[in-house]
């Protein structure tokens, strides 16, 4: 079996909405993801909702993680997300598995997407690994399995809490709660306390609280995928 191809796909949205003020992607959530993926032999390829450099939400690029140290000095990675095609471009069953960040632009774009809501369609029928932290849960809400009930439903998921969207001061601007849309599309929540990492594994969908589940998400998927090519030789 070749080595698994993983994409990631990140949020091409930049605005608050309505409301103005930046937003976009979880630069710290992403290259967490993104390292723990190269690091243990699986480098994800990146495409973005428009194609090109995806806005990089503010907040999330003032940490001082080993992991966003190390993208400041990682031209390599950098030139990757500007030269990142738009996902409607990409030839999306050649993967193997998805990995979707989050940051509070993906829950205006993520979920509006039809060409990622078609893919995700595609990797749950075809039991290929589903991987979304944070914010990017929000691509799940619209997804369905071939008897048109959510992918979500019954199965046991960790998601960016109403908690942490309110000590973000998210809560009134973004377009819905994820938790309670998980909820309501019969999701079983189970999360830790905001800001601390959680990870739950519900058959090939792997789900991470918030950013700092994501490294946590990238070694299940690995180890996921790993099992998968074990039962294969």
């Amino acid at each position: 079996m070749a080595q698994p191809r993983i994409l990631m796909v990140l949020t091409s949205y930049d605005r608050f909405g309505f409301h103005g003020g930046e937003t976009g992607v979880s630069l710290a959530e992403f290259v967490e993801a993104c390292y723990a993926l190269a690091d243990a032999g699986l480098p994800a390829e990146i495409a973005t909702i428009k194609g090109g450099m995806p806005p990089i939400d503010p907040a999330s690029a003032k940490g001082e993680s080993d992991a966003l140290q190390r993208y400041s000095e990682d031209a390599f990675l950098k030139e990757a997300l500007e030269a990142a095609p738009k996902l409607s471009d990409v030839a999306t069953l050649e993967y193997d598995a998805v990995f979707l960040p989050g940051g509070p632009g993906a829950l205006w774009d993520f979920p509006t997407a039809p060409e990622l809501t078609v893919m995700l369609e595609q990797f749950h029928l075809t039991g290929k690994p589903i991987a979304a932290t944070g914010c990017a849960m929000a691509a799940l809400a619209p997804v369905m399995d071939r008897f048109g009930r959510s992918i979500v439903a019954g199965k046991t998921v960790s998601v960016y809490s109403d908690a942490e969207a309110e000590a973000a001061h998210l809560k009134g601007v973004v377009p819905f709660s994820l938790e309670q849309k998980m909820g309501q599309l019969g999701a079983e929540i189970d999360n830790g306390a905001p800001g601390e990492a959680k990870v739950s594994v519900a058959g090939t969908l792997i789900t991470g609280q918030n950013a700092a589940s994501a490294a946590g998400a990238a070694k299940a998927l690995v180890e996921l995928l790993s099992e998968e090519k074990a039962k294969a030789a």
